[in-house]
């Protein structure tokens, strides 16, 4: 018995659905191995003309100051959603409906999924991002939990020019390991975090220095009131 000819359409739609699947398997595979491997690279790190100098370290060696400096300064949070902060979002999409400076309404968990499986960018090529972006969220927050999504989130933010991670900014800013930053210095490298680029860690004044301070004296506001219950029990 012959078969009838499938339609160009349907051919469409089967390979379209067969690509779906393997990028599900794929993309499902990548955030398991990273669950336990230290990530290598990043596309951002990679497309680096300043190179991407790095030093991968475990979350219990990692200054606490540094853990609850960028929740304060990131993403409140944190320990309470499951990876969107609806109230966040919901205020962004306010300010910039009203004309104010774009500013988005992304948490650490969102950020890490940018950084680590993603592209930066703005314009049009971050709403085609989201797509990917919201479900490599959904992906770490089940598989990770929220003690590996901060360890993954401080390994590879960029710190600086040409400078990833939370150890490679801290050698670079305090000479010091990040095991050992203190509540000023934490909060002067959360500050940088959105322009690491552009915002001084050392020297900084205006903006960057004020919000710096900012984010220091909430450092123990987050430690009284258990915003880092997630991270230390």
């Amino acid at each position: 018995m012959v078969q009838a000819k499938r339609s160009p359409i349907a051919r469409f739609l089967s390979l379209l659905f067969r690509g779906l699947l393997w990028y599900l398997a794929l993309t499902f595979a990548l955030v398991l191995i990273y669950r336990f491997v230290p990530v290598p690279t990043t596309l951002t790190m990679l497309f680096d003309s300043n190179g991407a100098e790095r030093d991968w370290e475990p979350l219990s060696r990692l200054s606490p100051n540094l853990v609850r400096a960028v929740i304060a300064a990131e993403d409140a949070k944190f320990c309470q959603h499951s990876g969107f902060d609806t109230e966040a979002i919901e205020k962004a999409m306010q300010r910039n409906q009203n004309g104010g400076k774009l500013r988005g309404g992304s948490t650490i968990s969102q950020q890490t999924a940018k950084n680590v499986f993603l592209w930066q960018g703005s314009g049009w090529t971050r709403y085609v991002r989201k797509v990917p972006e919201f479900w490599f969220t959904f992906l770490i927050e089940t598989f990770w939990g929220k003690p590996r999504i901060m360890e993954v989130y401080l390994n590879v933010a960029e710190t600086g020019i040409g400078t990833y991670g939370a150890e490679a900014g801290a050698q670079r800013y305090f000479k010091k390991s990040a095991a050992n930053l203190t509540k000023v210095e934490a909060a002067r490298m959360a500050a940088a975090l959105p322009l690491p680029k552009k915002r001084a860690v050392n020297g900084a004044g205006g903006f960057t220095r004020r919000y710096g301070n900012s984010i220091s004296a909430r450092i123990g506001v987050v430690k009284r009131d258990g915003l880092d219950g997630c991270i230390y029990k």
